[in-house]
């Protein structure tokens, strides 16, 4: 799942405070119904349709349709959006399904970046929450008025439950299809009566996941499924250096692969466009380019933590200052210093990059798994000297992301839109990337060098915290540009400019070298997936070095976050926290480790258990998760991310390293960027602590505590600290 911060500013604001009665606006009937992908909606069914606002639609087949602002990519939005709109409803989870909604900010923006549609930050469950509940009480009190004048009884008489509304004293009763055409007269209630939590059905309960039935059944729709007549397929060969340009080309032999129709060259590669992917592959591959490498990254990983290690020499921009930690470290009884390396890291979702395009006169359609809508409206929009309004997205499912389709500049939907204007809209373009085109031209998690030191007075207790890091902007030149405030990129630091330890002192600063061309984005999780790193491993250190439990000592530095404390003792508890582990085979070695981690207004804990063979392999056994998301929606779901999650991080602690030679990247596909295999899964436990706090994301909150957990236990095993990711288990032979 993909992050964007939290946009605090004025715009914000004032889109907010416009923004109470959005929800529930009143708007021509049909504007959503569709027969199919981007299809105009049928004109018989529009008529028979109740549509109280802009997320729900009631047909006279008692069919309750959801309208998702939010992409469905694995995550379970879909799930969530639905669950809350049926919950105020009083909907038969049976009769609910759910289709995606168009770009369209002024109905569908993301209530926490102000007047912007899009999906990232782990925020679709917390920006919808009273949205959506409010769009479903709403479509209920019209319903039970359109039943009370129907049958002449008053309203308050009127109960619903499980998409049936009664009359008890008459005996009367009917589906809400019966009564869709009369709600369609009602006034949108000024008063929305909201359900106590304590009545709720589905909310906190087991619901099946509306997107299930039709990703086994193949009728899920994801942008390979779109086929438009007259479509072409494009394969673009991009530079093998980034900042490399096309110099010049020769596509006589491409022209001549079977099934190759055109072939352009673009801004930022040649594309080859064919009747099929394979013909438009090997055309590409029969291309002869020359670039022009003048102005082109060259530099090599060590090059690059070379440089990063010289700056993180120098004190970089101030991102906290908290106490006189120059004070406490010169009346310091000891110091305790550790530095840290973190490589790029690609997002290496299930499906690769692609998205279909139709150019018309003065207008642009897209179908694609669309995670950033009104970025990419806006992009496609200067890009052809159109009007925003006039770039209609249609959301498609999409098959992963983890922050890469949620792209800051539109990346691969302007290349998309670029190779359509460059066959001047003769025919609809979808454009496909392959694994490797992403893995080796895409954008990365950015590699960031971090060093920490405290200051410990005679009692082991630490006094002062300093905390430098070193890495890529992924906000600068990008439009969120104007949150880097002071030379402080936000989500470079958070996880570590917030650190919840009571420490009397703490500064923390920052370097961002420009003249790093490597293409950098957020990773789920984003900056947390490094700061968790080092402030949990070394705050492990310092309890060892105090001769105090970590968990102790933790509980002990968190007396001010309760929730941190919450889900620290409750995955303590729950893995065993202090009791012995089983033994092992002859010769294993088996430990414990902890971290406890806030991102995106989630806590989350996490214990790993795991054995340490004598030739030094490491098998993970357990990991045993703390979870505070606020009110569960849906605790199935939850646990399915948690789980994911722990795959996820598992298999960048142990594997994940984007490295370039010369400015090339070396990796292209699993074969040489692995995941873990499923034999190499842990058993997960995921206890989610019983909260009426509002619920917060969960896609991502999991990742950060799990390498720095799985870290502490393989110090407590071996005494040995690794500094730096992925693992180095060649030293941890008994």
């Amino acid at each position: 799942m993909s992050h964007i911060p939290h946009i605090e500013n004025e715009s914000r604001r004032r889109f907010l405070h416009g923004a109470a009665g959005l929800s529930l606006a009143i708007y021509l009937p049909g504007t959503l119904a569709a027969t199919g992908p981007g299809l105009p909606p049928d004109a018989t069914a529009v008529a028979q349709n109740f549509e109280p606002n802009a997320f729900v639609r009631i047909g006279a087949d008692n069919v309750v349709t959801v309208i998702s602002k939010h992409i469905e990519m694995g995550q379970g939005t879909y799930t969530g959006i639905a669950t809350i709109i049926a919950e105020e409803l009083d909907a038969a989870w049976s009769q609910v399904r759910v289709e995606g909604a168009p770009a369209d900010a002024k109905r569908y923006a993301n209530t926490l970046w102000g007047p912007f549609q899009g999906t990232g930050g782990s925020s679709a469950m917390a920006n919808s929450w009273m949205q959506m509940r409010q769009a479903g009480a709403a479509a209920r009190a019209m319903l039970t008025a359109a039943a009370a004048q129907q049958w002449q009884v008053p309203v308050a008489e009127i109960s619903v439950s499980e998409g049936v509304i009664s009359h008890t004293a008459s005996g009367r009763s009917g589906k809400f299809g019966e009564f869709v055409q009369l709600a369609a007269d009602q006034s949108v209630p000024a008063d929305i009566k909201l359900k106590d939590p304590k009545d709720f059905k589905l909310v906190g309960k087991h619901a099946p996941r509306k997107d299930s039935a039709d990703k086994i059944n193949g009728k899920a729709v994801y942008t390979q499924d779109i086929h438009l007549p007259g479509m072409l397929t494009a394969v673009v060969a991009h530079p093998p250096r980034f900042g490399a340009k096309v110099k010049s080309f020769n596509a006589s032999k491409a022209k001549a692969i079977k099934g190759v129709v055109e072939v352009v060259q673009i801004p930022n590669g040649v594309a080859v466009l064919a009747k099929d992917t394979w013909s438009a592959k090997k055309g590409r591959d029969a291309l002869r380019i020359q670039w022009d490498e003048s102005s082109a990254f060259k530099l090599g990983s060590e090059q690059i933590f070379a440089r990063y290690h010289e700056l993180a020499k120098q004190p970089g921009a101030v991102a906290r200052k908290t106490g006189d930690a120059d004070a406490a470290f010169a009346q310091a009884a000891k110091v305790m210093r550790a530095s840290y390396d973190f490589p790029f890291l690609a997002h290496a979702a299930m499906e690769p990059l692609n998205c279909v395009v139709r150019l018309g006169k003065d207008e642009c359609e897209l179908w694609n798994g669309e995670q950033m809508q009104t970025g990419d409206q806006m992009a496609i929009a200067a890009l052809l000297g159109i009007k925003v309004e006039q770039v209609k997205i249609n959301m498609l499912y999409a098959g992963g992301s983890f922050g890469r389709r949620g792209s800051k500049d539109s990346d691969y939907t302007l290349e998309a839109v670029t190779i359509a204007q460059a066959i001047k809209g003769r025919a609809p373009v979808k454009m496909v990337w392959f694994r490797e085109d992403d893995m080796k031209a895409g954008y990365y998690r950015p590699a960031f060098h971090h060093v920490i030191e405290a200051a410990l007075d005679a009692q082991g207790r630490a006094t002062a915290w300093r905390h430098r890091l070193v890495g890529q902007s992924i906000l600068t030149g990008s439009p969120f540009a104007g949150m880097v405030q002071n030379g402080i990129d936000p989500v470079s630091v958070e996880g570590a400019s917030n650190l919840p330890y009571a420490i009397p002192a703490i500064q923390v600063d920052l370097h961002t070298p420009s003249d790093i061309q490597v293409p950098v984005h957020w990773w789920r999780s984003v900056g947390s997936t490094h700061t968790a790193y080092s402030t949990e491993t070394f705050i492990d250190e310092l309890a060892v070095a105090a001769g105090q439990d970590p968990v102790a000592y933790r509980l002990d530095l968190l007396k001010n976050h309760p929730r941190h404390t919450g889900v620290l003792k409750l995955a303590a508890d729950k893995a065993g926290w202090g009791t012995p582990l089983a033994p092992g085979e002859k010769g294993d070695r088996r430990a414990r480790g902890v971290a406890v981690h806030e991102s995106f207004g989630s806590f989350v804990a996490e214990v790993a258990e795991l054995t340490i063979n004598p030739d030094g392999s490491l098998r993970v056994d357990r990991v045993v998760c703390g979870v505070d998301c606020g009110i569960a929606i849906n605790p199935d779901i939850i646990r399915a991310q948690v789980e994911g999650s722990i795959g996820y991080a598992l298999s960048a602690a142990l594997y994940g390293a984007i490295t370039f030679k010369d400015g090339v990247v070396e990796q292209s596909n699993f074969h040489d960027y692995p995941p873990i295999r499923i034999n190499e899964m842990p058993k997960v436990e995921v206890h989610i602590v019983a909260s009426g706090e509002k619920p917060t994301g969960i896609g991502e909150p999991a990742v950060p505590p799990l390498a720095p957990a799985l870290a502490n236990a393989i110090a407590a095993a071996t005494g040995k600290r690794l500094r730096d990711l992925p693992f180095k288990t060649e030293g941890l032979k008994a």
